[in-house]
């Protein structure tokens, strides 16, 4: 009898979860399908130039610096979160349609800066509502978390795959196969506003998730800053600003850089290693970059067994390290192996750092400003940290170690290496050793 009424019990949360996580599968899949492409088809298809480029990457930033200002208000004031969720991302659909089809700089700038605003804050809010329903944060967040990162991996897979069968010619220069590659990303755009349908569509079932009724203070983003004030959510937010533009370093030059050595070292060494890792995910850089998204799985799966037992700070030095090896790796060993266990190492930068951020971040604010707290955070990741970032990598660094012709990835990649190893430093030294869960003593 005991046990039939514990599976009775089980049964719902099992469901909720089973919804959160195809929440999470769709959420990340919309987004992975064309960030890990996106400058590669700028630079090499639009034929954007290196600061035009920088530019409309900087553009969808602007936009979600603003979205999520509005967007938390209104979840944690006026409206359920799964609806504003669903309009959020059934007008995302529509805008990244477009931006398949934008050819003009001057367009995309404007339709990149109009998704972001929309888009952006999608990310905090699906971590918000998840935040409010599961009945134990460390030990259900990471398991449903994870699915957004499978969603990201059959996202990226996808597109490499159809760049491998529809878009990479045979018997043609390496030229004409990179310039068929580069026109083939479109695709990515297309899958993504199909997901955005299906996801705003999805939405409209998810638990109902009301705004707070009895705040403090009317403007919940007022009170998020007053929130914010306290350690360690200051010494967090400071050095999100740094890690977001170590980020920039990788998802805009990554993809160009990892397709590249595929394309090298499969000419190199027909039907060997390259040819099967080519052959599995894809070409064009973004399908390999999905390996970092597998490691990601195995972190986020453990992290309900290592984050009640090692320390925030612990795990967040652990993904700044992450950060420093992985683009030392790119920069000083440029060949295949290596750089597979560089993008490999995206699990413990993501998972570690950005992840438990976001963890802390919700420990350290009361539950009626949650979601915007989570969307504040969100907005220097990504938002400010990637304009500056965007700025930093196109416009000052890239022309520079681009000087002599060919891009110099060596000189390109140390810059954001020792950014990391800087960010690593203020951790240790202003983060607090022993930070209390404010959540539980503040209600």
């Amino acid at each position: 009898m005991s046990n039939h009424m514990s599976a009775i019990q089980t049964s719902p949360i099992r469901h909720l979860k089973s919804r959160l996580s195809l929440m999470m599968f769709l959420q990340y899949a919309i987004w992975g399908a064309w960030l890990p492409i996106l400058f590669p088809f700028l630079l090499g298809h639009r034929g954007f130039t290196l600061e035009q480029t920088g530019a409309c990457l900087a553009a969808g930033a602007v936009g979600a610096i603003f979205g999520p200002f509005i967007a938390g208000q209104l979840a944690d004031r006026m409206f359920s979160t799964e609806k504003l969720l669903a309009v959020s991302h059934f007008v995302g659909a529509v805008l990244v349609w477009r931006l398949a089809e934008a050819a003009d700089f001057q367009t995309f700038l404007l339709l990149s800066a109009v998704y972001g605003f929309v888009f952006a804050p999608t990310i905090a809010l699906t971590n918000s509502l998840a935040f409010t329903h599961l009945p134990d944060r460390d030990r259900d967040f990471g398991p449903v978390r994870l699915w957004g990162t499978i969603g990201w991996i059959v996202a990226g897979i996808g597109v490499g795959q159809v760049l491998l069968h529809q878009f990479t010619p045979a018997d043609v220069s390496a030229s004409e196969v990179k310039a068929a590659q580069d026109a083939g990303r479109a695709f990515a755009f297309y899958l993504s506003a199909v997901l955005g349908v299906v996801m705003a569509v999805f939405c409209l079932t998810l638990p109902h998730t009301p705004p707070s009724h009895n705040p403090t203070k009317k403007l919940a983003w007022a009170e998020a800053f007053g929130e914010i004030r306290h350690q360690p959510l200051v010494t967090l937010f400071l050095l999100a600003i740094p890690v977001s533009m170590i980020h920039q370093f990788y998802f805009v030059f990554a993809s160009d850089f990892v397709g590249g050595i595929q394309n090298a070292a499969q000419n190199a060494s027909a039907n060997t290693f390259a040819t099967t890792v080519n052959n599995v995910l894809g070409v064009g850089g973004g399908g390999l970059m999905t390996i970092g998204q597998m490691t990601e799985i195995c972190v986020l799966a453990l992290m309900p067994m290592v984050a009640p037992r090692v320390s925030r700070k612990t795990l967040l030095a652990v993904g700044l390290g992450a950060y420093a090896l992985r683009m030392a790796l790119f920069a000083y060993m440029p060949e295949l192996l290596p750089v597979i266990f560089g993008v490999a190492l995206h699990g413990l930068c993501f998972g570690c750092f950005i992840f438990v951020a976001f963890m802390v971040v919700d420990e350290n604010t009361t539950s009626d400003i949650r979601a915007t707290a989570q969307n504040l955070f969100n907005l220097v990741i990504v938002g400010i940290g990637i304009i500056v970032g965007s700025w930093f990598a196109t416009g000052v660094v890239a022309p520079w170690a681009k000087a002599s012709g060919d891009m110099d990835f060596e000189k390109l990649f140390s810059v954001p290496m020792w950014i990391a190893i800087g960010c690593l430093v203020v951790l240790m030294i202003a983060y607090p050793r022993h930070a209390k869960d404010r959540r539980s003593s503040r209600g």
